[in-house]
Order: C-alpha cells, then structure tokens, then sequence
C-alpha cells in the first residue's frame, strides 16, 4: 500500500468512525425525551438544558427582556415574549430608566429543530407573557406598559384585535374549552375576561393584589389565582366568573405567590413564593395547603418534568434552576443558567 493510499484509507476509517460516533450520540439525545427550555431576563437568552443529563447544552441569544416562554402544540416551535422596556419593579426610579426600544417589542419564534430564533411578531407595547390556542393558530399577550392585551393571528403575525384591560398586565390562560381568555392585572387586582368568539371583554372582577398567574383546572369548572402581595392563593367560580374561596399561604410580604402550576393529574397545585424561597403545594380536592419546601432564592417560573416526578424552578437572583425530586421534596441539583432567569417549560423531543 502506497503513503497515498494508506492516508486516504486512514481518512476514510476516521470519517465512519467520526459518523457513527455522531449517529449514536444522536440516538442517545433522542432517547433522553426532553430538553428544558428557560428564558433569562437580565442576559437575553435562552438556555438549553438536556433533562437527562441536566447540563446546558445550548445558550442561545433572543433579544432584550425574554420572560414569558410556551411551545406549540406539537413542541416544534417556542415562543417568547421580548420587551425593550428597561427592568423596573419595586424600588425602581423609573424617571431615571432609559426610554424604552419599542423595536425589540414582540414574540419571539423559536425553531426548536434549528435551535434558533427566526423571527419576530409585533404584538403590542412590552409584551410580557401569553398563551397559545389549543390549535396554535391564535397568541393572547399581555402587554405591560399601556394596560393592553393583544390578539394574534400565527400564520399572519398580525395583531387582529386589542383589549384595554386593568393596568400592568400579566398573566394569561386560556379556559380548557377554548371560549375565554383570563387576562391578569397586577396593578388593579382583577382578571378580564375575553370571549374569543365574541372579541369583547365581557367581565372584569377583583382577585386580590398583584395577581400574576392562572391555572385552569382541566374540566374548566375553577381556576386558582395568585395575588403576591396578599400572600395568598384564590379559588375562582369559572362559571359565574367571581372568588369563591381564599387560601392563605403565610404572612404577607414574607410569602410573596408568584406562578401556579397544577400536577399533571390536577390533584395538586404548585405556587412558587418569590422572596419566600418555597413552593407550596395545595391540595385541589380539599383546597388546603398539603406542605411547602424550600427550592431556591426567589423562585419565579415552575415547570414539571413529563413523567410529573421533577419540578424545576427558575431563580432569578441566584441566575440557576433548582430539580426538586418530588417524592423526596428536596432539592436534587442546581444548574447554572443565564442572568436572571424567568421561564420555564419542559419540551418532550
């Protein structure tokens, strides 16, 4: 065998070995099943972290202020909220903000195949978070600064339609049946309600101070509601559309309710407590609090693993994601992510 033909046959051997290393490494990855999925607030990206093996495998630039995150129906695309308003919030003299890049305004659309962002949708003034139609064809966005909720048709990336709703907008959720939307505002404690069908508020009602998340359950009959500065969790009637219940999760200003999340079963809803370093867990059946555990400094966005056996918090100050084993209620592992992380949601591959 010459130098020459002993080189390309090295060459070669070095190809399909290289190949089949990349084929089986690809077969591992698809059978890990998923890949949390957190957007950074501070940093303006987005981390990629495969759930089996919990590192980050992919940082991932957005744009300014990613908070609110949801995938597609079929987990192909994720979407963003991005805002070019500066960050504000308790304590901030926001006369002395710069003013705000309206251009950065929109949902981000997130490839997840390419693992990249490909485009924005305008949608309104600082978008903060939103929902998703059970057929992906429609985008409900909160729009913080100018006490406005926005309507998007996907496939266009228009706004079709606005709402004013209460002031500093937050929260969406779309009901189970598709037919309303509830709209959250922190700064007038109440939820607007959007008939879709209809493209008109039908009824604003007062949930307490600070609300910023809903969770349906999934027959549509109730919906719990946080009001941070209550330090509380409400029990909201879907039909008549009023409070029925509160439940208390401990002193105010201490325990601070920031996102609920139900189980996958709906036996037990999540509520993360913001400065209060715990998630609480309520049991729906009986709407009494079943125990809390501390996760992390001020978790904000929760997300759970497929199998429902994982809750993953995002921790703003502390720029990391707790894995909290459920059956255990203990903290498993702590992964380094971007600067302050807001969102959080689990996407099967």
């Amino acid at each position: 065998m010459t130098c020459s033909t002993r080189r390309v046959f090295l060459t070669t051997c070095l190809v399909v070995l290289l190949v089949s290393s990349s084929g089986s490494l690809d077969k591992k990855v698809s059978k890990q099943g998923a890949r949390i999925y957190v957007t950074n607030e501070s940093s303006g990206d987005l981390s990629v972290i495969d759930a089996s093996t919990l590192e980050v495998i992919a940082t991932v630039p957005l744009g300014k202020r990613p908070r609110g995150i949801h995938a597609s129906p079929d987990g192909k695309t994720i979407y963003v909220a991005l805002s070019g308003s500066p960050i504000g919030g308790p304590g901030v003299d926001e006369s002395k903000l710069p003013p705000p890049d309206k251009t950065a305004d929109g949902i981000g659309v997130f490839d997840v195949k390419q693992n990249k962002l490909l485009r924005l949708i305008q949608s309104g003034s600082d978008p903060e978070n939103f929902d998703l139609s059970r057929d992906g064809r429609q985008i409900f966005v909160s729009n913080e600064d100018d006490s406005k909720a926005s309507m998007i048709d996907v496939a266009s990336g228009k706004v079709t339609k606005t709402f004013a709703v209460g002031e500093e907008p937050e929260g969406v959720k779309i009901a189970p049946n598709g037919k309303f939307v509830y709209i959250t505002s922190e700064d007038t404690g109440t939820i607007s309600v959007i008939d879709i069908a209809a493209g008109k508020i039908t009824k604003t009602f007062k949930v307490g101070r600070r609300p910023r998340s809903v969770a349906f359950l999934p027959n549509g009959s109730r919906a719990y509601v946080n009001a941070e500065n209550d330090g509380t969790v409400v029990v909201v009637d879907c039909i008549k559309h009023v409070v029925i219940q509160t439940i208390s999760l401990g002193e105010r200003g201490v325990i601070k309710p920031m996102a609920v999340l139900l189980s996958h079963d709906a036996a037990k809803l999540y509520v993360s407590t913001g400065r209060g370093h715990k998630v609480f867990v309520i049991d729906t059946a009986t709407n009494r609090v079943s125990g809390s555990f501390e996760v992390g400094e001020r978790p904000w966005g929760v997300a759970l693993s497929p199998d429902g056996k994982t809750l993953y918090s995002a921790n703003g100050p502390s720029n990391d994601i707790s894995v909290v084993d459920l059956a255990s209620q203990k903290v498993v592992r702590k992964v380094q992510v971007g600067r302050g992380p807001w969102g959080v949601i689990v996407v099967q591959q």
